[in-house]
């Protein structure tokens, strides 16, 4: 009984000694799963921090956070936005002067094909009248010789036909102004133009100071406001020698 007592002191003993053990084991167990949590929860922490620091990082990036000198409120950036808005307004200036200048330009263009467009209807006819012209002239010379000649104006006959022609030519010119703008124009006694006057020949003489029409040989004509034909004129011109 004792051997057995014995044996069973010793089982006895060393049960306990396992329950310790194993106790020991499970404490210590215990110790580390606890820590576990504690440093996962430190690495929770530092994870949690290191969010914010990147959510204040991009906050300042997009808003322009950092140090004062590039917050854009800044001295420097101000005039930056300036200088940019000075550049833009004299872009603007400059691109609103350039359109005024091509509006201006077109404007210009239209009235001038407008007057040329119209200048081509008024003197379509300016290749024709000038055919007509020497023909009238024609007329002109004829009558012109017939009131020189007394033989003709003594005649009854001679006199009919000279009233024939002269009506004719009349009747000729005034449907030729009233219809298509064709003007005759006198030019004896009258100031020495070179812009409507052809000088044929010219005379001297101490009566005047400037240079007179004497005679007409042809006269000029005009359509519209253009001349079309110069008159062909004699002109009488001062005499300068006598003056001296």
């Amino acid at each position: 009984m004792q051997q057995t007592d014995s044996k069973n002191g010793d089982i006895i003993e060393e049960t306990a000694q396992t329950e310790e053990t194993a106790a020991d084991s499970s404490v210590d167990g215990t110790h580390n799963i606890r820590q576990n949590p504690a440093e996962d929860g430190d690495s929770a922490d530092s994870g949690d921090e290191t969010l914010e620091e990147w959510l204040d990082a991009a906050e300042n990036d997009e808003f322009g956070g950092g140090d004062a000198e590039t917050e854009p409120n800044s001295d420097d950036t101000i005039a930056k936005l300036e200088a940019q808005s000075a550049d833009l307004a004299a872009q603007l200036a400059d691109a609103r002067d350039q359109l005024l200048r091509k509006a201006a330009d077109f404007e210009n263009f239209r009235k001038r094909m407008n007057q040329e467009k119209q200048n081509a209807i008024e003197f379509a006819n300016q290749s024709l009248l000038l055919d007509i012209i020497p023909v009238i002239d024609d007329f002109e010379r004829a009558i012109q010789s017939a009131e020189a000649s007394e033989e003709l104006a003594a005649l009854p006959a001679g006199k009919a036909m000279l009233d024939g022609i002269t009506m004719i030519e009349k009747r000729l010119v005034s449907q030729l102004e009233a219809k298509w703008g064709l003007k005759r124009f006198n030019s004896a006694g009258e100031l020495f133009d070179p812009n409507i006057h052809e000088a044929m020949f010219m005379e001297k003489s101490g009566d005047v100071e400037e240079p007179i029409v004497l005679e007409d040989f042809a006269r000029g004509y005009m359509l519209k406001d253009r001349v079309i034909r110069a008159a062909k004129v004699k002109v009488l011109m001062p005499d300068t020698s006598i003056t001296e």
